[in-house]
């Protein structure tokens, strides 16, 4: 599916909610209740991502189907890995807490629109979110090891450049 991408609006953020309580039920319906609980990613992270224009939306016909944050620079939880290593030692973005409706193709969107300005991508997901591994996997990630995310889970690291 062809799907514009643009940076979130404030007038977006009710749609984005919506998707984000989309992505937490078919999570926890997947045997994945515990990543982001019944309330991340918290509005006050969304409107900072949105001020910050790390939000994005993908769009087909003015319709929002997917979110997306894209973070250049450093990741702190993304300093020490265990049971492995990143593939590569160089200036990144980091892809987070990406969702959609089910309409399919967000992660290969998100990637494709972030591989117009970086070179080098990370994202990680929860042990359990297989539906997102496997996403990652067709996008063409590959797995580095665990990171602790800033409370203190584990995460599965994923890397890839272009």
């Amino acid at each position: 599916m062809p799907y514009e991408v643009r940076p979130a609006r404030m007038s977006d953020l009710e749609t984005i909610e919506t998707l984000y309580a989309h992505a937490r039920a078919f999570m926890a319906a997947s045997g994945n209740p515990g990543q982001w609980g019944s309330t991340n990613p918290p509005v006050s992270r969304l409107l900072e991502d949105i001020a910050r224009e790390n939000l994005y939306v993908l769009t087909e016909k003015g319709v929002i189907h997917g979110v997306f944050a894209l973070i250049p620079g450093e990741d702190p939880t993304y300093r020490s890995i265990e049971n492995g290593a990143w593939n590569y030692d160089e200036p990144y973005a980091t892809l987070h807490r990406v969702a959609g409706d089910g309409s399919g193709g967000i992660l290969a969107a998100a990637v494709a629109y972030a591989e117009t300005n970086y070179r080098y991508l990370r994202i990680d997901t929860h042990e359990k979110n297989h539906p997102m591994r496997r996403a990652i996997a067709q996008a063409g990630f590959s797995y580095c090891g665990i990171i602790h995310i800033a409370d203190g889970t584990p995460r599965m690291a994923f890397d890839r450049r272009k």
